[in-house]
């Protein structure tokens, strides 16, 4: 679903990714996971294209997104896309939020696109939200109202950005227990995340940045009970302690 091949990104003279190669096969979730400013969420948003790489290619099923030939957009609106901050709109109300892009770029009627996202706040347990704005819910609802819009779109895989790291920590179980579902239900995903539990639940595979390269990209109970680099074993043995 996702292949990533031998990808190089420099910000002016530094070098942020490093020869990254990896794959996300259908209906896998993988994990990126590494010390801050290794490169991750450079990583993941280089998948859709928000992100140009200088080297490299990058494939999404079967299209190839570092192609200058490509549409982005087009390619966008089947990959779903999770960030840090939610990203919603604040002057929309809920169900606004969800109903705009499927208007916009699916083309789906307002009737069709507002029963498809109140389905979805149902499913991740806003139902009773469609009316409020986004500053009038918490930052746990927020974040599930981005997951319930990118879902909207029907999305092919789901890309998450560090989802929880800008909650409360009563809030991330919130949003974990849906991506939780997602993952059971078999949506590929690739996921930044420092939520190790998280990983060890439901990851198929970790892969360890560092220094933006890719130090480890094993199987999650490998990755776990025997990292082979030292850096992913300090990472874990400090993430692990908390």
């Amino acid at each position: 679903m996702i292949d990533i091949q031998n990808v190089s990104k420099w910000y002016g003279s530094f070098q942020v990714l490093k020869h990254c190669s990896c794959q996300v096969r259908q209906g896998e979730v993988v994990v990126v996971c590494g010390p801050s400013g290794s490169g991750k969420s450079t990583l993941i948003k280089t998948v859709n294209g928000l992100e140009s790489v200088q080297e490299g290619k990058i494939f999404v099923n079967g299209v190839e997104v570092t192609n200058p030939k490509t549409n982005l957009t087009k390619l966008r609106s089947h990959v779903g896309m999770v960030f840090q901050h939610f990203e919603l709109f604040p002057h929309l109300s809920i169900r606004e939020n969800l109903v705009l892009a499927q208007m916009k770029v699916l083309k789906r009627s307002r009737e069709e696109a507002t029963a498809k996202g109140l389905k979805l706040l149902d499913r991740v347990g806003l139902g009773k939200q469609a009316d409020k704005f986004p500053g009038q819910l918490s930052g746990g609802q927020q974040q599930r109202v981005a997951i319930a819009r990118a879902l909207a779109m029907d999305p092919i895989c789901m890309l998450f950005d560090e989802p929880t790291s800008a909650l409360d920590p009563e809030m991330i179980n919130e949003v974990l227990d849906v991506m939780v579902e997602l993952a059971h239900e078999g949506m590929t995903m690739m996921v930044v995340t420092h939520e190790m539990g998280f990983a060890k639940n439901v990851a198929d595979r970790v892969i360890f940045l560092e220094a933006g390269e890719i130090l480890e990209d094993s199987p999650k109970d490998e990755f776990f009970s025997n990292p082979k680099s030292d850096r992913a074993k300090h990472f874990l043995s400090k993430i692990l302690s908390h």
